[in-house]
């Protein structure tokens, strides 16, 4: 159903943002562009830190804690808005997201290390285009050009070796990822439900859901629409256009948590 949505003037930003993007809940909002980022409060859009990146990436856990890469690929890591480490990986590094674990893109893999040093996780050979975590952080999507990995990540397992020192500083930790589905579809925007992947296709006029390696569509979109996200308590997901008309599809939560029982 589409949503009539009142707009309301929070003040200007002093850079031209790229991207915005809110840390994990949601208190906080980072625009970054122009080689600059700029953190602000979610609501009244105060000015709460700022500095030079090329790269951004919030961590899944603390209010403050994030990473940003400079243009010479050093990588500093902030714990409660103040930086605590930085290392230069021994690669050029492309990209960089967030989540349980810093991904530093290089030309032909993908490199995950932790929040705490920058210690290797583990190396995958996939060049992604964005990476999606889950809320338990137990699943992640690889989402590259034309298809989209499904891993499931041992949390447990990597802290232990770490603990233990049995992590290989070079290799990581080994079975810290393991492949759980491949998907031959390219995917616009996409966000975690549980164990279920909801997510727009690249043209971005079907909404489907990946549970259990099946496919399944929601609905057949008339527009491009990009997926803005989903909200348990109302059990629907909500779309935007490119003109900002916003709609919503009553998707219940139950009902995804009864498929993936089934799949499990």
């Amino acid at each position: 159903e589409p949503i009539e949505v009142p707009k309301k003037d929070l003040g200007s930003c002093e850079i031209y943002p790229q991207a915005l993007v809110h840390n994990a809940n949601g208190r906080f909002v980072v625009a970054c562009g122009d080689g600059e980022y700029i953190i602000y409060t979610a609501q009244a859009l105060r000015n709460k830190s700022f500095g030079s990146a090329v790269d951004f990436a919030w961590s899944s856990e603390g209010t403050g804690d994030y990473a940003v890469r400079d243009s010479s690929s050093t990588v500093k890591i902030f714990k409660n808005f103040k930086e605590v480490h930085s290392f230069k990986p021994p690669f050029a590094v492309e990209n960089m997201w967030g989540g349980p674990f810093i991904a530093l893109q290089g030309n032909e893999f993908v490199l995950f290390v932790d929040w705490e040093g920058g210690k290797i996780v583990r190396r995958i050979d996939v060049v992604p285009k964005k990476i999606l975590w889950s809320q338990s952080g137990e699943l992640l999507s690889l989402i590259c050009d034309d298809s989209y990995f499904v891993l499931q990540c041992d949390r447990d397992g990597i802290a232990d070796a770490f603990a233990n020192g049995t992590a290989d500083e070079g290799e990581g930790v080994d079975g810290s990822f393991e492949l759980v589905h491949e998907i031959s579809e390219a995917v616009g925007t996409g966000q975690w439900v549980g164990d279920c992947f909801l997510y727009t296709n690249e043209s971005g006029t079907r909404l489907n859901y990946c549970v259990g390696g099946e496919v399944i569509t929601l609905c057949h979109l008339d527009r491009q629409m990009y997926m803005l996200g989903y909200v348990a308590r109302e059990n629907r997901v909500y779309l935007m256009d490119r003109n900002g008309a916003i709609i919503s599809y009553k998707l219940l939560e139950s009902i995804l948590q009864y498929q993936t029982a089934v799949v499990r």
